[in-house]
């Protein structure tokens, strides 16, 4: 599958909500969170589909990126949003630096 990229954050947080990303995904010390449903990921348990980097148009430190992740073992698919640059979260980092990733699908 291709990323397609739809301009915005906004705008391609609500396009990967229609692509079935619907859980909104945060870190948690050395796992991914999920309030509702109660979801935990583990590193091992899904991968990266897609990534998606922006940039603020009036602020270059505006830095964020988008990942839209999915995971087989538990049939849920969501997202997880991540500064970065000097944005950057130092734990998120360490997280995503474990995932698997898909590299056709990156942008």
């Amino acid at each position: 599958m291709k990323a397609y990229y739809y301009g915005t954050l906004s705008e391609t947080i609500n396009g990967l909500k229609k692509e079935g990303y619907t859980l909104d995904f945060n870190i948690r010390q050395e796992y991914v969170a999920c309030h509702v449903p109660i979801t935990i990921l583990s590193p091992d348990d899904f991968e990266i589909d897609k990534v998606y980097r922006f940039e603020g148009e009036t602020n270059p430190d505006d830095q964020s990126i988008l990942y839209a992740i999915s995971s087989s073992k538990f049939e849920v698919k969501g997202i997880l949003v991540n500064g970065y640059g000097i944005s950057a979260d130092e734990a998120t980092d360490a997280l995503i630096a474990k995932l698997k990733t898909h590299p056709a699908n990156l942008l």
